[in-house]
């Protein structure tokens, strides 16, 4: 099994469990629950409020299975310059986290509307040592010399 696969392995297993979250125990603060978030508990008093937040969680949890099935089917079916594409695919798309999202949350944060205080520095810097991961796992595949 060369790196990429692994390294594909890994992150769907970590977007699986995000997933299990998401669905079953979506105001958690553990596994990226949305419980961080002070606003997720006071949605709860708004029934109309609630249910679009509700309907966006299941939405981001949908999509990722989405992600999941698809990586899945790369790594099984997908020839050695797919699985490539594939990861850097999943740098530039996860680099996106900090055009939008992270500033947001870093705003949010600050304002004291994350529980607890300095978490959006700690997502920062997991989704950062993914695509490090994403990163080092192209070069030693290059390395290798394995040829697309």
């Amino acid at each position: 099994m060369d790196v990429i696969t692994i390294v594909l392995i890994g992150f769907c297993l970590l977007e699986l469990s995000n997933v299990v979250m998401l669905y079953f125990a979506p105001g958690s603060r553990r596994g990226n629950g949305v419980g961080m978030f002070n606003a997720y508990e006071k949605s709860r008093s708004d029934p109309e409020v609630f249910a679009l937040v509700t309907y966006l969680i299941h939405w981001v949890a949908g999509t990722k299975l989405i992600f999941i099935a698809l990586l899945i089917g790369i790594m099984i079916t997908g020839e050695p310059a797919v699985k490539v594409f594939s990861i850097i695919a999943l740098i530039f798309s996860i680099m996106t986290f900090y055009i939008k999202m992270y500033p947001g949350m870093k705003k949010m944060d600050e304002a004291g509307q994350i529980t607890p205080k300095g978490y959006s520095r700690t997502l920062g810097r997991m989704i950062a040592g993914i695509i490090v991961v994403f990163v080092a796992a192209l070069a030693v595949w290059f390395a290798s010399g394995t040829v697309m």
